[in-house]
Formats: structure tokens, sequence, C-alpha cells
């Protein structure tokens, strides 16, 4: 089963890390990459640029607008994510605890619910006329 791994911190702290402690932290997560897909576990991970370059999109109506920046304002932000394969929640868990960005914020694991999966469970369901 896949989950995503959502790694969230403070940019503030990310910015203020020196080039030394940032390279290390950048090598670590490179290094736990391979860690990953040598277990089997790797699908895909990206970083996100920084917060101030997102917009949000709201429709409504069947009208978009569009706000630059995230929706709400939080302590943490959402700095990249992490796709990964594992058997169930628990070894999700295990592998995501060890992700390094998380030790300056936290790591959100939510499994992926395959939409290709439920598409085709719906065709199957009878429809009932009115």
């Amino acid at each position: 089963m896949k989950y995503l791994c959502l790694v969230y911190y403070d940019e503030k702290k990310l910015d203020a890390l020196s080039k030394r402690e940032f390279d290390a932290l950048v090598g670590d997560a490179l290094a736990y990459d391979d860690v990953m897909r040598q277990g089997g576990h790797y699908v895909a991970s990206e970083a996100l640029q920084s917060v101030q370059t997102a917009t949000t999109i709201r429709t409504r109506d069947g009208k978009p607008s569009m706000t630059d920046g995230p929706f709400a304002e939080t302590k943490e932000q959402l700095g990249g994510f992490i796709l990964i394969e594992a058997r169930d929640l628990n070894e999700a868990i295990q592998v995501a605890s060890k992700i390094p960005p998380g030790r300056l914020g936290s790591i959100e694991v939510r499994p992926i619910k395959a939409l290709s999966v439920i598409a085709a469970a719906s065709r199957r369901i009878p429809m009932c006329s009115v």
C-alpha cells in the first residue's frame, strides 16, 4: 500500500541553519532516500519552494479566485513530500519516523486512496432510476 509522508517544518528554523547544518540535513535526507530505495519503500519525493511562492486557488460557483501565499497561517509549513510503499500503517510510521527533515518539525503519514479503484467499483454498482 502507498502512503504519503508530508514533511512539515517551520521555514524560519530551516533558514536559521548554517550552510554546514543545511548541507548535512540535505545529505542525510538523500542518504535516507537511498535506504528507502534499497528497502523497497521509496516511490518518489520532492522538496517544495518556500511557502512565500505559493498561490492558493479557490473555486466557488465556477469562478476561481487566487491569493498569494498559503491559505492558512500556521507555525509549520509543508516543505515537501515522500511517497512510500509499506505493508501497513505501522511499517509506514516506522519508515517515516526516520525522515531527517522531521527533526525540524513533523511528518504526517496518510494512506493513498486509489481513485481508479474507487471509480471502477462505482461503475459496477447499479444506479437506481427515479
